[in-house]
């Protein structure tokens, strides 16, 4: 178990720690002062620490090798878990949304500003770094070279990172986000607009609800079973064809299950191959592929060139 755990994604680990500390921060703030977005930021970190705690549990398990009862491993584990996620985000969403109606139909005056903004300028930077990780981790799993604007890059290939990163990104935005509305808030409340905390704490809610119905709906995708990105099936097919002994991709098909991917495919092998030569290529293509980090299992079968080009992106077959 502990391996495993060593094994569970970075981002969400660090995620739940820093979360953790800051819901305790903020529901101090929010019993001393009464303040209703304070409220509705603590419930947002407890969310997020619940969360990203079973999520880093998940992407853990996810991680144990296939067994004769589970032979395509455990790879959607982590899908599970980011959907008992989505529904305590999607609690905690509806708690804050009834706090902020219900300081809208009775506005209250809320004290200690200056503890309200410590706590939430300590909020803004550790949500930030952990966003900040959330990105590069984004990049590390898209194996994307880092060039440029790092917030681009990452917003352009969130796609392509792991369930567990995923979640880890957009909760951090929101809550980084959240962090710098409340402060908002409670200025304008301060400043008599009562109203300003109750329409800020709803918004809040909205945000969570976002985060929940984002992240329920990428792992609904991912447990029914998705199809890999183009580049990911365009980086394999090219591996393949890269050998010089394989002539056509038949048929191919690359499934994403977490944060791996599941190769099946059928290959045009030159004419005049004895059956033996066949399998050794077929090994040898089969072996490439699996030295890539992100495939966890590769099923080929081989035929002969039919003489027609199957695979339209190959330049052997243009």
């Amino acid at each position: 178990m502990i391996e495993l755990l060593k094994k569970g994604n970075t981002s969400s680990g660090v995620a739940a720690l820093g979360n953790t500390v800051l819901a305790v921060l903020k529901f101090f703030a929010s019993a001393f002062s009464g303040s209703g977005t304070m409220f509705a930021s603590a419930m947002h970190s407890l969310a997020d620490a619940i969360n990203q705690g079973f999520v880093y549990f998940g992407s853990s398990l996810a991680e144990m090798r296939p067994s004769k009862r589970f032979p395509a491993g455990f790879g959607r584990l982590v899908n599970i878990f980011c959907m008992i996620a989505v529904i305590v985000v999607s609690i905690m969403a509806y708690e804050t949304i009834l706090k902020g109606w219900k300081l809208l139909q009775h506005p209250e005056e809320s004290t200690d500003f200056l503890l309200n903004a410590l706590v939430l300028l300590a909020a803004f930077i550790i949500d930030g770094f952990i966003l900040f990780k959330a990105m590069k981790e984004i990049l590390h799993e898209a194996r994307v070279e880092r060039k440029g604007n790092i917030i681009a890059q990452a917003f352009k290939n969130v796609g392509k990172a792991s369930p567990a990163t995923r979640l880890v990104f957009y909760e951090d935005l929101v809550a980084t986000s959240g962090a710098v509305l409340a402060f908002i808030g409670i200025s304008l409340a301060q400043a008599g607009i009562l109203a300003a905390d109750g329409a800020i704490t709803i918004l809040i809610g909205l945000l969570m609800v976002f985060v929940a119905f984002r992240v329920g709906y990428d792992n609904m995708v991912g447990l029914i079973g998705v199809a890999a990105p183009v580049e990911i099936e365009t980086k394999v097919a090219e591996t393949i064809l890269a050998d010089t002994d394989t002539v056509d991709i038949h048929s191919l098909r690359v499934l994403q299950e977490g944060r791996s991917y599941h190769v099946e495919g059928i290959v045009e092998l030159r004419k005049g191959m004895t059956l033996a030569e066949a399998d050794d290529i077929k090994f040898r293509v089969k072996n490439r592929l699996l030295n890539e980090p992100e495939i966890s299992d590769v099923t080929l079968g081989i035929i002969e060139d039919d003489g027609t080009a199957s695979w339209s992106s190959s330049p052997k077959t243009v």
